[in-house]
């Protein structure tokens, strides 16, 4: 995505809905290149046009996420891609960082494997011309657009794969890495079986928030890209569980 866009996400993420005129002086763009550029983005599910203005309003939930510190989540994303070799196979599980993490790796890696059970990473990377994808079956959750239940756990069972990365709703010590839906804790968990590394991608702010159901214990997590603003004593608490920890700058340009 290039960075203009991701300007429009930013600005859209902290106003909401915006007139094209404004963004179009804001940018320095001719409204014409605004419209296209909010043409792209709605066709991604990332925004809403109406007449005149960019809106998050009506945004899907999945789609309205990805769109919430979207630069933050573009560099934790290009960070974690530097893991994966060309021709790796890799599992990605759901959250917003996981699917520009798949974007990432469609775009810019060679014949690199990506099996998921998130219809949203499917649809997401579906304009990407390099990715190769292996979508899971199961129960289908339209909130999150993701695969779940026995199915998936079925599916998942024929592979291994040397890594998997997931996204994450919170995080505290005692649970570890924290989500909202036990069934997709349960599909996690029967991922996390399948690979010899675990990678957790979440923006800082996810740390703050405790989560109801266990998706991973910290314990088995073996790196996390996050951004600088992690709290120091939810850091050295990952460090002390021998969890690596990879911090982007969140005030980059």
């Amino acid at each position: 995505m290039t960075e203009r866009r991701c300007k429009i996400l930013d600005v859209l993420a902290k106003q909401r809905r915006i007139e094209v005129s404004t963004l179009s002086a804001m940018l320095a763009v001719s409204q014409v290149t605004v419209r296209k550029d909010l043409d792209i983005l709605e066709n991604r599910g990332l925004i809403r046009r109406e007449h005149g203005f960019a809106t998050l309003d009506n945004v899907d939930d999945v789609g309205r996420r990805l769109a919430l510190h979207y630069s933050i989540k573009r560099r934790i994303a290009q960070a974690a891609a530097q893991m994966v070799e060309d021709g790796e196979t890799v599992m990605i599980e759901s959250g917003s960082c996981c699917a520009l993490l798949a974007e990432e790796l469609a775009t810019k890696k060679r014949d690199v494997t990506i099996v998921t059970n998130s219809v949203f990473i499917a649809n997401h990377i579906r304009h990407v011309p390099f990715g190769k994808l292996i979508l899971l079956g199961g129960y289908y959750q339209s909130d999150s657009q993701v695969l779940v239940g026995s199915i998936t756990r079925k599916c998942a069972e024929i592979f291994f794969s040397s890594k998997l990365f997931i996204g994450v709703d919170g995080f505290n010590e005692k649970l570890g890495f924290t989500g909202k839906d036990h069934h997709r804790a349960q599909t996690v968990q029967t991922l996390a079986e399948q690979v010899s590394q675990i990678i957790v991608l979440t923006e800082s702010v996810k740390f703050n928030n405790h989560g109801v159901v266990g998706l991973i214990d910290s314990k088995e997590v073996d790196t996390v890209f996050t951004d600088d603003g992690i709290p120091k004593e939810k850091e050295l608490f990952l460090i002390n569980h021998e969890v690596a920890v990879h911090k982007i700058c969140s005030n980059a340009a």
